[in-house]
């Protein structure tokens, strides 16, 4: 899969992804399962700070949050942008009593189902979209060290 398009790229922070092609096979698999292509994905990784400003000018939202997911899905092409703030993954992990890792997996998983048309702003909805991320999340294969 060398002509992946999905990307993973830093901003204001140093950050590399464990086991980036087994996480685009992952993805892959999850667009593919609702008969969509991938066509270009970024996932941004940054810090609270970036991404609450991106939060307050696109959204008009004053909170912090651990992931903004820009759609430019067309047709059956799943295209985005993914800003995911790492110091929220890992304040949730620790909240949640979850690794880092299980953390930051789920948060790509549920900006991936929002490309794929799931929203998370009803209960109703936000149950099915946690039961989406529970079954994904148990087909990503184990992180090597």
């Amino acid at each position: 899969m060398d002509d992946s398009t999905i990307f993973f790229h830093e901003e204001n922070i140093s950050f590399v992804l464990s086991n980036e092609q087994s996480i685009v096979t992952w993805l892959t698999k999850a667009i593919t399962d609702y008969d969509k292509t991938v066509g270009e994905i970024s996932f941004i990784f940054t810090t609270d700070e970036d991404l609450h400003k991106i939060n307050v000018e696109h959204l008009n939202h004053d909170t912090l949050t651990d992931v903004i997911t820009f759609d430019y899905c067309e047709d059956n092409e799943v295209s985005g942008d993914i800003y995911i703030s790492i110091d929220r993954v890992k304040e949730n992990a620790e909240s949640f009593s979850q690794t880092f890792d299980t953390e930051l997996h789920r948060v790509l998983i549920h900006s991936t189902l929002h490309l794929l048309g799931y929203k998370d702003k009803s209960p109703k909805d936000k149950k099915e979209m946690t039961l989406k991320e529970d079954f994904y999340l148990t087909l990503l294969p184990p992180i090597s060290s």
